[in-house]
């Protein structure tokens, strides 16, 4: 019966047999007859035919919009039907790179057999942690990873700006260089910068969004690379170009040697692939 509703909802459509069936892939009698047997299954009329014209009688126009909706529910029973069955990878991932976990995710679902990826944005411990625990498939970590995981696809981030607070004496600077940090508080998720001037101050679990609130706040500044500037718009925080040299932040995805799938090594693929086009 779906079939033949399906012929229906095509055929209202375009108001034409034949255009039906080129779109439903369909000979235009195989359609004719699947309304024909729709029609006597309902009792009802649902086209008024001529040689020149096809339109919807009454009855056809009040039962179409319930046969959008049936093919519709099968459309979605079907998608999830295959969501249900095919393999699942769950990734935990820092923020700062999320349009790169999107990406991975988007070549995976994209793959023949389709991987699904199910993302989960967290910091370094909490991602570890997890890893460690089996709730994620694997992770993208700064590196150095912990020694218990293998890691590969290593990549870097470039550090080109810092974050300034409104009113600071370095907020109308048209950049900024190392030695302008001297005597100045330096926030740093997870790590130190290494060869910077100042005092640093650690901001846990790789969180670039709670250090940026820390800066508004006039806790300190924030070495900060291209990738969050181009995504974060604020009126109290100024990203001043800053000549650090080759000063960056590295990554890689790390997993679990006890569990290794196929699944685990095409996304360790994807992500290899990913970083290398877009």
């Amino acid at each position: 019966m779906l079939r033949e509703i399906q012929c229906f909802a095509g055929v209202a459509a375009r108001l034409s047999f034949s255009r039906a069936a080129a779109d439903l892939g369909m000979s235009q009698p195989a359609v004719s007859q699947a309304v024909s047997r729709l029609e006597r299954a309902t009792g009802v009329r649902l086209f008024e035919r001529t040689a020149r014209l096809v339109r919807l009688t009454a009855e056809g126009k009040a039962l179409l919009p319930y046969a959008d909706r049936l093919l519709e529910s099968a459309a979605e029973f079907t998608s999830e039907a295959a969501r249900l069955t095919r393999p699942l990878i769950h990734l935990a991932y820092p923020s700062l790179i999320g349009p790169l976990a999107a990406r991975i995710a988007r070549r995976l679902a994209g793959r023949t057999p389709a991987i699904g990826v199910e993302l989960r944005p967290a910091g370094r411990g909490a991602a570890s942690a997890a890893l460690t625990r089996g709730e994620v498939s694997a992770a993208i970590l700064a590196t150095p990873a912990p020694a218990s995981f293998v890691t590969a696809a290593r990549f870097h981030i470039s550090v080109d700006h810092l974050a300034v607070p409104a009113g600071h004496p370095l907020w109308a600077r048209a950049r900024v260089a190392p030695d302008d940090l001297a005597g100045q508080v330096l926030l740093t998720p997870g790590r130190s910068w290494t060869g910077l001037p100042g005092r640093p101050r650690v901001v846990a679990d790789d969180d670039f969004g709670a250090a940026l609130d820390l800066v508004a706040a006039g806790a300190g500044l924030l070495p900060t690379p291209q990738l969050l500037v181009r995504a974060v718009r604020r009126d109290d925080i100024r990203f001043v170009p800053f000549d650090a040299g080759d000063l960056r932040l590295t990554y890689a995805l790390a997993w679990s040697r006890e569990r290794v799938t196929p699944e685990l090594m095409a996304l360790v693929q994807a992500v290899q692939d990913a970083l290398w086009t877009r």
